[in-house]
């Protein structure tokens, strides 16, 4: 993909309202798209959060009302709610010191430093940070993430934050887990009336929020 390309497709997307109810993703890109949700960056590599794939259709019909009645949730191919670690301790970080010792193959005495700087940044943050604001921002790069790549794979994306997260979270079991729903990403395809998808798409000129110092 050259640059140019790489821009059409960013120009193509948009915050899709109207989604084709009849069009699934096929299982190799939905697979694909569960891969990046998986790569997605996180501050340490800690990745604070889960994602839940509502597949169910009455448990979407049930998250209806909570999304403040927008069709997306049952309306898009898929449907999954981002959450976020809530309340991260020391065994979190403990569980992916394993978790990397397991997969790099190496000594995890040999990470005692990382861990070292996890642990304390977790126990005692730095002044400006509010841990369970932190996790959170983390579900937003990976809803980033995420996003982007169904671009790239020619598959539309609306980010939902128009939603109840307690009532989410008691709806799918999220309490009593530590973690608590942040927000959700339908993804599908467009319907063919959705008169969003024609809109130019506005932005400030470049020059207004990009500067060089």
């Amino acid at each position: 993909m050259n640059p140019q390309e790489l821009l059409e497709r960013l120009r193509w997307r948009y915050a899709t309202k109207k989604f084709d109810p009849a069009r699934k993703l096929d299982a190799e890109t939905w697979a694909t798209l569960e891969q990046t949700l998986l790569l997605s960056p996180s501050s340490y590599g800690l990745q604070p959060w889960k994602f839940l794939v509502i597949d169910d259709r009455a448990l979407r019909e049930a998250l209806l009302p909570l999304t403040w009645n927008q069709r997306q949730v049952v309306d898009a191919s898929h449907y999954v709610v981002l959450a976020a670690r809530k309340g991260i301790e020391p065994r979190d970080v403990e569980r992916w010191i394993g978790r990397l010792a397991e997969v790099r193959g190496a000594p995890r005495e040999s990470l005692a430093g990382y861990e070292k700087a996890m642990t304390s940044f977790v126990v005692k943050p730095p002044a400006h940070v509010v841990l369970d604001d932190w996790t959170a921002r983390q579900a937003y790069i990976a809803l980033g993430f995420a996003m982007e790549s169904a671009a790239l794979l020619g598959v539309d994306t609306c980010a939902m934050e128009g939603l109840e997260p307690a009532k989410y979270d008691a709806l799918l079991g999220l309490e009593g887990r530590g973690y608590r729903t942040i927000c959700a990403l339908a993804l599908g395809y467009r319907a063919a009336d959705d008169r969003n998808a024609t809109n130019p798409k506005a932005r400030f000129a470049l020059g207004d929020v990009v500067e060089h110092l």
